[in-house]
């Protein structure tokens, strides 16, 4: 047996506690106002309480390509769970194949919303999941024609009667189910969450110090829209994203003219961001560095900048913090089972 000198001795000794010294940190526990981020429970109209059989036929229509104008799209198309319930591309594609001037948005956690779509156009959940089937240039549904082609599959039939009783096959009721089944995507056991729930080892230091960033106003000053608990205000604001060539899309003040809604588009959740690239309404930025960067800047076009926009002043290590705390607020990847459609 080879004899271990003092001198070699003092160097393992060395070297242990240099990577003991290396070991990962946790972030310290939550506060009494940390714990404003927690989610409440999903709320849920009291028309259209989820139920095992509304989710399932939710599920179904929202996977069911059928429900398209060509019977080639469905709203998983766009809206793909491999793909953070987006679909990876810098702006949505629709019919026929034809670019879209607007990103997809994600599905996780709208059911917490009380806006919908990027100008704020839809009030529910329930309103929200006609209005890409009833958009010519997104999924083109033609109505009457999709009725009777459910109203043709027993196994539509059998679903709807389970679901709504004697309510039918209806508009009112496809827009219900899809709601029911979308309030199910949600991300509420991220490891920020789990944080809150007192599990210190969840966060690292560097995502803590990434969080206090975050709602530091003398530094990120990203609550300022991102507000709790689902990372949004719900709100508006014009975040001086660069306009294209010929980029007139109005956003919010389509729909409320005010001047300050002048380019202004809904303040998306932050929750699974890490899966949702690239990013903006335009898809401009690639990465989550890219996204830091455009709030140190303070934006590219000032036209009808909203207030909230102000440079900031970073270091480095700060972004990479700030970068890390934002990839601590992706959920757990839950098995999901493509439905086997009714026929």
């Amino acid at each position: 047996m080879r004899r271990i000198t003092p001198f070699a001795l003092a160097a393992l000794l060395c070297a242990f506690t240099t990577v003991s010294h290396a070991a990962p940190a946790y972030a310290p526990p939550p506060t009494a106002a940390d714990k404003s981020w927690k989610l409440p429970p999903v709320p849920m109209p009291q028309d259209n309480v989820s139920t095992p059989s509304r989710i399932e036929l939710g599920q179904a229509l929202f996977f069911d390509p059928r429900m398209s104008g060509n019977g080639a799209m469905s709203c998983a198309s766009c809206h793909n769970p491999s793909l953070g319930w987006s679909d990876g591309l810098k702006t949505a594609v629709g019919w026929g194949g034809q670019v879209l001037g607007r990103a997809t948005p994600t599905v996780v956690n709208t059911a917490f919303n009380t806006q919908f779509m990027w100008d704020g156009r839809k009030k529910s959940l329930e309103d929200q999941a006609l209005g890409p089937m009833k958009t010519p240039q997104e999924m083109n549904t033609d109505f009457a024609a999709a009725l009777a082609r459910l109203r043709g599959v027993p196994g539509y039939v059998a679903m709807f009667d389970k679901a709504y009783p004697g309510e039918g096959i209806r508009e009112e009721t496809i827009a219900k189910a899809i709601a029911a089944f979308e309030r199910t995507v949600v991300v509420n056991d991220s490891a920020f969450d789990r944080w809150l729930a007192g599990d210190r080892k969840a966060m690292t230091m560097e995502q803590w110090r990434g969080y206090k960033v975050f709602v530091d106003e003398a530094k990120g000053n990203c609550v300022a829209c991102h507000s709790a608990p689902n990372f949004t205000d719900n709100g508006f604001h014009n975040i001086g994203v660069a306009k294209g060539d010929g980029d007139a899309d109005p956003g919010r003040y389509a729909i409320r003219k005010v001047a300050s809604m002048k380019g202004a588009f809904k303040t998306p959740s932050l929750r699974d961001i890490e899966m949702t690239a690239p990013y903006f309404r335009d898809g401009s930025a690639t990465t989550l560095h890219d996204v830091v960067e455009h709030y140190v800047t303070g934006g590219v076009d000032h036209t009808n900048l909203s207030g909230s926009m102000k440079p900031l002043t970073l270091s480095a290590r700060e972004k990479d913090e700030l970068v890390a705390f934002m990839k601590a607020l992706t959920g757990e990847r839950k098995p999901l089972n493509v439905p086997h459609l009714p026929q």
